[in-house]
């Protein structure tokens, strides 16, 4: 990535901190009793403050040297990302749990896999997937050609581990798939790993850059209303919402190793030892205990249910659980607080969310 980590970081609290040093207060007087004048309101900038900021945008995706990017491998990726006999019963296929009617997210609360087998966790959306630096929602697999190794093993796609490189070659031996895998891996024997290279390149061509706040951030002062500007100053300032969803990507997942947040999802009315315990899991952590990485925002009007076990389709409620503070519990974030937003305020951060709407699509391949 072009960008740095560093900048992600700065800007949610340089705003922050714009916001709260634009926020003059009266000079004093000699006689406040007497003049009673608002010097605040003629101290203070025309427009909207936040046009004065300099926000982040996407640069561009670097490629593993173990992966390098090419069209063949796009080519064959975006076919087996299609490809429901990939699956052990030949139910389901990646684009199964990512379809563009649901904003390339999961349609129901929790993923649905082979053999209707119910899993633990929402479908996330996918754009941008290539710029993360961890996957999963509890960040457990380090790239995306083990998270694609994953889910084809196990509940997803129910494969198994041992099965993989069979089944593999069963794929290849499939009309119209011989030539796509020698184009894309001449030489090389068909086994799990170059499938998961392909689905891999496929899913990092998966890229969101140009919604309404990305031309905002690039210069273009008019791609967002007024009404946008006013949420997204909110989501900036009072709200804080960038702590945890940080421009460009609008998650602080795309920081490192990821960055997960308890904010109390999944832990009310449920009993302790039936908690999902997230990243602590992965990290043996108990400070970790029911983290979960900040989803990005980026199509997220279009991508309901919402939170990594679908808690709600409905965006604006998500939006008031987090402003208000989410559930209290042993482990919750001190981000997470009551910031005491009027209903009007939320409605701006609902409505500036819009402008993170993303223009593509998820097309299967022509045969």
């Amino acid at each position: 990535m072009r960008y740095t980590t560093s900048l992600t970081l700065i800007v949610p609290l340089c705003a922050a901190a714009f916001f709260a040093c634009n926020k003059k207060e009266p000079e004093p007087t000699k006689d406040e009793s007497k003049d009673t004048a608002p010097a605040k309101e003629e101290s203070m900038p025309a427009g909207h403050q936040v046009d004065s900021l300099t926000l982040p945008t996407i640069g561009e995706m670097t490629f593993p040297k173990d992966n390098e990017q090419t069209a063949e491998k796009v080519a064959l990726g975006h076919k087996l990302f299609f490809e429901k006999k990939l699956s052990v019963d030949g139910s389901v296929s990646c684009y199964s749990c990512h379809q563009n009617e649901n904003g390339n997210g999961g349609k129901d609360p929790v993923a649905i896999g082979a053999k209707e087998k119910k899993l633990t966790r929402h479908s996330p959306v996918i754009w941008n997937v290539g710029y993360l630096p961890a996957h999963y929602w509890d960040g457990r697999a380090a790239s995306l050609e083990e998270q694609a190794k994953g889910a084809w093993a196990l509940g997803n796609m129910g494969v198994g581990k041992e099965n993989l490189d069979k089944k593999a070659k069963e794929i290849a031996a499939l009309p119209g798939y011989k030539e796509l895998f020698s184009k894309a891996f001449p030489g090389e024997e068909v086994n799990a790993d170059v499938v998961a290279k392909a689905l891999s390149a496929y899913e990092r061509t998966l890229v969101c850059k140009d919604t309404a706040y990305d031309k905002y951030a690039g210069g273009d002062k008019g791609a967002l209303t007024d009404e946008q500007k006013d949420g997204l100053e909110i989501f900036m300032g009072k709200a804080m919402c960038s702590a945890c969803h940080a421009p460009p990507f609008f998650s602080t997942a795309y920081m490192g190793t990821g960055t997960y947040f308890n904010v109390g999802i999944g832990i009310e009315g449920v009993p302790e030892k039936d908690v999902d315990v997230g990243r602590m899991k992965v990290s043996e952590d108990e400070k970790d205990w029911a983290a979960f990485k900040p989803p990005s925002l980026r199509h997220v009007t279009r991508s309901a249910p919402y939170f990594h076990d679908g808690h709600t389709s409905d965006l604006r409620a998500a939006v008031k659980f987090m402003a208000s503070g989410g559930y209290d519990n042993k482990n919750k974030t001190p981000l997470m607080s009551d910031k005491k937003l009027t209903d009007a305020e939320i409605d701006k951060i609902v409505i500036f969310l819009g402008a993170l709407e993303c223009g593509g699509s998820l097309e299967a391949p022509k045969e």
